[in-house]
């Protein structure tokens, strides 16, 4: 209908100020005007970035630790052998040597029994037996095997820390055998970018032993405020579990919520169940965060880790932990500030290109459909603003690529206000009254608009879900536009066309 409730008008007109609020900043950043700086004070601080073609950012030249990461592979698979031998009720010692493992054993009769048990229990290692003792490492092709593998591991987690929604668009390439290359646009001081990167995120809970002395299984670990607590080396359940985590507010103190997948829910819950009254150490990075007593059993599968932490400490916790940990440290070898990769006179004619783009779409409105194209103009300059604003609560990436995909969505909405004044022209042919004229071409070509937008939604949702880095972006910046080009082209064009109507009791339209 083209009767528009006052609290529907009101509705459309906030949404549209709104948007205008939150996307001012992105249009009036870098202004050296003292009037826009004084009114920076009162708009958001969140706006649309440029990307590295664009503006440039950051190069850091990060180093995979690949000798941590082999030696924190020994000692996990010492820790599996010696417990499996002791389900075995067999008696061996062990010396590590840095990327080996030497297992002593009492007769030639053990040794035999025992390398079943460790051929069973971990295949990929060589295996050099002398006497009563035999040697467990890597082979050279493993080696290189798991290399690769933590490049790409850690690649990943880089990306995820990085561009957690996947509209900030970094550079992040293998670079030789252990080496990461990560380009962040819009970033001249790299500081929280090292800081989010310096911190590996291993999270594992632990037991508090009731000795304090240390003994081979028991370690000292201090908290933030520096006391020391005697903590069980044995892990009792580790943060690769985890499924989410986000900040909160706990007795009301910064803290970060978060929560199990199944197995890790059902895990929690029968050690909680089994060890009431007991202390246990919530340990990240090597420091206990917090050290509470089970006074009942958690089967919610989640919980709340506080730490006297900052409002910007609990956030940065929280996507480290979304992200996932580290597999191995990451050294900053090389750190470098990088200009636009575009020249000044390829982004100078990308942007003529799309501003003569919208003229001559403005002007083709204005000529074909008269007062109509106007109002259409009028809805394009909103779905503008919507997207700015969107990308900007997003704090997304704006490419020379993002541009022209910018002017790809505005085309679309422009597309819907040609399809639905078409259909008013064919309803005007039939000799329909203009207001009944008006209200069928909207009702008819609605239909087709949902139809057609829905379908590339779906695309954008696959390609969000199963793409990473620009394509994500893509998505991202495809999905938000649709959304506002149908806000704009069937909701706001309609209002303004119903209001213009009503106004001037219009008896003809001028449609070519």
């Amino acid at each position: 209908m083209l009767n528009f409730s006052k609290t529907k008008i009101a509705l459309i007109i906030f949404v549209c100020l709104l948007s205008l609020y939150i996307a001012l900043p992105s249009f009036v950043a870098g202004s050296s005007n003292s009037y826009v700086q004084k009114l920076n004070k009162f708009l958001p601080q969140d706006k649309v970035n440029l990307g590295l073609d664009l503006r440039g950012g950051s190069q850091l030249m990060l180093e995979v630790d690949f000798d941590y990461y082999i030696n924190e592979q020994m000692n996990n698979l010492r820790e599996e052998i010696k417990n499996s031998l002791r389900e075995e009720s067999m008696s061996a010692s062990f010396v590590q040597n840095g990327e080996k493992i030497s297992v002593i054993f009492d007769n030639y009769v053990a040794k035999e029994e025992a390398i079943r048990v460790i051929t069973k229990l971990a295949r990929n290692i060589e295996i050099d037996e002398d006497d009563k003792k035999i040697e467990i490492y890597f082979s050279d092709a493993e080696k290189n095997i798991i290399r690769q593998n933590l490049i790409k591991q850690s690649i990943e987690i880089v990306r995820r820390r990085v561009d957690e929604t996947g509209t900030r668009e970094p550079t992040i390439q293998a670079q030789g055998t252990n080496r990461i290359l990560l380009q962040v646009p819009g970033i001249k001081d790299s500081s929280e970018l090292k800081t989010i990167l310096g911190k590996t995120a291993k999270l594992t809970f632990h037991f508090v032993s009731d000795s304090s002395s240390v003994g081979s299984d028991i370690m000292k670990v201090s908290d933030r405020a520096g006391y020391v607590y005697p903590i069980k080396k044995t892990i009792i359940l580790s943060g690769d579990l985890l499924v989410d985590a986000s900040t909160t507010y706990h007795e009301g103190q910064p803290a970060v919520s978060f929560r199990f997948n199944a197995l890790g829910s059902k895990k929690f819950a029968e050690i909680t169940a089994k060890n009431i009254g007991k202390l246990f150490a919530i340990i990240l990075d090597g420091q206990v965060v917090t050290a509470p007593r089970i006074n009942t059993v958690i089967n919610q599968g989640s919980g709340v880790i506080s730490g006297n932490f900052t409002v910007q400490e609990a956030n940065e916790v929280a996507l480290l932990l979304r992200a996932g940990a580290l597999p191995a440290p990451l050294k900053i070898i090389e750190e470098r500030t990088v200009g636009p990769s575009l020249g000044a006179d390829s982004i100078k004619s990308g942007a003529v290109a799309s501003i003569a783009g919208l003229v001559f779409v403005t002007i083709f409105m204005a000529i074909f459909y008269g007062t109509f194209g106007i109002i259409a103009n009028i809805a394009m300059a909103v779905n503008i603003i919507i997207l700015f604003a969107c990308l900007s609560l997003l704090n997304a990436t704006l490419t020379l690529p993002g541009i022209a995909g910018i002017v790809l969505t505005i085309g679309m909405a422009i597309d819907a206000n040609v399809l639905i004044f078409e259909r008013i022209k064919e309803e005007l042919r039939a000799k329909k009254p203009i207001f009944a004229a008006v209200e069928q071409g909207f009702d008819q070509a609605h239909r087709t608009i949902i139809d057609s937008n829905l379908t590339t939604l779906i695309v954008a949702f696959f390609l969000y879900v199963f793409g990473n880095g620009p394509v994500k972006g893509f998505a991202v910046t495809l999905s938000v536009g649709i959304i506002a080009s149908m806000f704009s082209a069937i909701l706001l064009s309609k209002m303004i066309i119903a209001l213009w109507l009503k106004r001037n009791r219009a008896r003809k339209i001028n449609l070519i």
